[in-house]
């Protein structure tokens, strides 16, 4: 890129930032006494989801907040050209890009940007907002992401530390990057950092901020960072995560975007042993697979597709999950809110050889008597007329208590504690939110789960053996 387009390319950027106000981010300047916007203090209603999506040798992180609502934090590498991220979106019914956030400009981590704006202006219900850190690349990469924002018209803003982007009953603070700029406009010491608080749980995303935006973090915010879970800084580099930078945070569990074989050798052994020596959990993309984190706002459901052991130090003796690997997630673990309890799920597999569970109750009888995929009008805005309903056609009553319910891209449901089904009777699943009764349980998604033109419908019990597996 020469000199004038890279101008021009500044310009641009400034110009839409004048031109499209405030939508989604209200510019407050820096945040009042340093002080983020920590969310409600009380268990709010639904679910948030963070999907940390196996990318390979880069990063793309798809939020989804109680209210459907989405947000998607970088787009993965150039060299595929967005072409996980995209299939990922579309196997989970994402229909709309609500915000769109670039942690900063470099190829690894817009890469597949042009290729998402595209898609989703053209194909389906498009972009609402684009976030960038303001530091221009001179790359084709770059070029073209800019490229797509000018031809469909899309809303960028120049985002900084202390803007808040509106995002339901979630809570989302913007801690970087700072004014002025740090260490000479270096793009990675200049990422967009963002902090979600879903009532009383957390997560930090960081970019590839490194050591001086880090110290900077922990400069000016001290405590207020501390997080339930993590995503190390730069693909788990020896130059991000550093001692100081985690006694502050203080996450429950890290989550590690990069490839399996890493010409960089992420994630180094050197920040492992950091996260070892603080007995924090790891979870990395490239033997976990697919990472997605489910929080009610007490707790986070942990769930990967890969069943590894989460010691940092014994993360490199897992097979490897291959970049757009499908498959369904299971959950592994839960974190709980009060920052000292993480309970291993007790069975990682499902087991079709068996009907009854090792705690007694059988699943014998439990049958799916009706699915309706397809809710009248937007689905998205009437999720509760999207449902599943179960009959217990067997001569005992069911303890379903602990139960999950999976569709085909392991999106999970777990039935509460002391949930019984009596002989004879049904209970409809719906997918919206709602106050669970004896016949109507709620899901608290944001969006649609069951695809009208086919699923499966897998229920195991809380021992995690297999009940039922119905495609339609």
């Amino acid at each position: 890129m020469n000199v004038t387009k890279g101008r021009w390319r500044v310009l641009f950027i400034v110009g839409v930032v004048l031109l499209s106000g405030c939508a989604g981010v209200v510019p407050d300047g820096p945040v009042d006494d340093a002080e983020p916007n920590n969310g409600s203090s009380t268990p709010v209603d639904g679910t948030l989801e963070m999907h940390y999506i196996n990318v390979g040798q880069s990063v793309s992180t798809l939020i989804i907040s109680p209210g459907g609502e989405t947000m998607l934090v970088d787009t993965g590498h150039y060299n595929d050209d967005g072409e996980h991220v995209l299939e990922y979106l579309q196997d989970h019914d994402i229909s709309r890009i609500d915000h769109l956030v670039t942690s900063h400009n470099d190829a690894d981590h817009i890469g597949g940007h042009a290729a998402v704006i595209e898609y989703f202006e053209t194909e389906a219900e498009g972009v609402g907002t684009v976030y960038d850190p303001g530091i221009a690349a001179s790359t084709q990469t770059y070029d073209e992401y800019l490229d797509a924002i000018e031809q469909h018209d899309v809303p960028l803003l120049e985002t900084r530390e202390g803007d808040s982007v509106s995002f339901g009953d979630v809570g989302v603070d913007v801690l970087g990057p700072p004014d002025p700029y740090l260490d000479s406009e270096d793009r990675n010491e200049n990422s967009i950092v963002l902090k979600f608080t879903h009532s009383e749980t957390s997560f930090l995303l960081s970019g590839d901020a490194e050591m001086d935006q880090e110290s900077y973090l922990v400069d000016t915010y001290g405590g207020q960072l501390q997080s339930t879970v993590l995503k190390a800084g730069h693909h788990g580099s020896s130059s991000s995560s550093t001692g100081a930078f985690l006694d502050t945070t203080q996450p429950q569990a890290v989550i590690i975007s990069s490839a399996y074989d890493s010409q960089y050798g992420h994630p180094d052994e050197e920040v492992l042993q950091r996260f070892a020596d603080r007995s924090i959990p790891a979870y990395w993309t490239g033997v976990h697979g697919n990472i997605v984190l489910v929080s009610d706002g007490r707790s986070v459901s942990v769930q990967t597709q890969g069943d590894v052991d989460t010691d940092p130090l014994t993360l490199r003796d897992a097979a490897p999950i291959d970049p757009g690997t499908g498959g369904a997630v299971t959950e592994r673990a839960t974190l709980d809110s009060n920052g000292t309890t993480i309970v291993e799920s007790t069975s990682n597999s499902r087991d079709s050889g068996t009907d009854e569970s090792s705690d007694g109750t059988s699943g014998e009888g439990l049958i799916i008597n009706e699915i309706n995929a397809d809710a009248d009008g937007d689905e998205r805005e009437n999720l509760n007329d999207e449902y599943v309903i179960f009959e217990n056609s067997g001569d005992d009553a069911l303890d379903l208590s602990g139960w999950t319910i999976e569709d085909d891209v392991g999106q999970s449901y777990t039935i509460p504690d002391g949930f019984t089904l009596d002989a004879g009777e049904t209970v409809t699943l719906r997918t919206g939110s709602g106050e669970n009764s004896e016949d109507e349980l709620y899901w608290g998604s944001g969006s649609p789960i069951w695809n009208n033109d086919g699923d499966t419908v897998i229920v195991t019990t809380a021992s995690g053996d297999l009940v039922l597996e119905e495609e339609y």
